[in-house]
């Protein structure tokens, strides 16, 4: 049960940790919206991003978007409203994963293991009641079953090559809890060994973010991203 614990909790926190990323460089002007000249100029699509040679659009960042809060929120999500807000930071998690995938595959790394794969499937499958409802969610947002394992392995990809270059970095010693246990706590209050662990883990999640922006930081230096859509362009910098 602890090993299922930290295994979900790790899911939400390298989700969390890899759509963190401020972006720095002003993008360029990108390609026009999809359209269909059989359909009298209707917009089938919009593109969001151009990342790298990748083509990003709204309908596969909206997709995205809902696995993600899916994976962290539950079913719920799967059908709740996208603000501006939420679309941003989903775009923040898209480039940052592509980025980090990219740069793996060209150095042919980081290879996904089918179970892990086959493991967040069946977390993701688990939200929902049974199958039917599943594959209901899929149909809404044409979507299939080999597009939803393409996005949690990319997933799954990313946050093993994050955890790669984090992780031993983020690891907090003794003598850092407790230090920090004795400068707060007036505030924290009982004994150390009763919050020593909790400590640990905050003081461990503050670092891996700190390092995770770094990161991150440094592969969007040399990336070429374009960003498209108004709500994209409007990200902080």
């Amino acid at each position: 049960m602890g090993a299922a614990r930290g295994r979900g909790a790790k899911i939400g926190l390298v989700v969390g940790w890899l759509a963190l990323v401020p972006v720095s460089a002003a993008w360029q002007a990108a390609p026009e919206d999809s359209q269909d000249a059989s359909s009298g100029g209707r917009v089938l699509d919009r593109v969001v991003a151009v990342i790298g040679n990748q083509v990003l659009t709204l309908s596969e960042l909206e997709f995205e978007t809902r696995v993600a809060l899916v994976l962290r929120g539950g079913v719920r999500a799967a059908e709740a409203s996208l603000d501006e807000q939420t679309l941003r930071g989903a775009l923040e998690l898209a480039i940052n994963q592509r980025l980090l995938v990219a740069g793996a595959d060209r150095l042919q790394a980081f290879p996904a293991e089918r179970s892990e794969v086959e493991g967040r499937l069946k977390a993701f499958r688990e939200r929902f009641e049974d199958e039917t409802a599943l594959l209901a969610f899929l149909a809404r947002h044409d979507a299939d079953l080999e597009q939803l394992s393409a996005v949690l392995e990319r997933g799954v990809r990313a946050e093993r090559i994050l955890d790669s270059r984090v992780r031993l970095r983020a690891q907090v010693g003794e003598a850092e809890v407790r230090r920090y246990w004795e400068e707060h706590k007036a505030v924290l209050g009982g004994p150390y060994e009763s919050v020593r662990e909790a400590l640990k883990e905050k003081l461990f999640r503050e670092r891996y973010s700190q390092l995770a922006k770094e990161e991150f930081a440094q592969v969007r230096a040399g990336a070429k991203v374009r960003r498209v859509a108004p709500f994209a362009r409007e990200a902080p910098q």
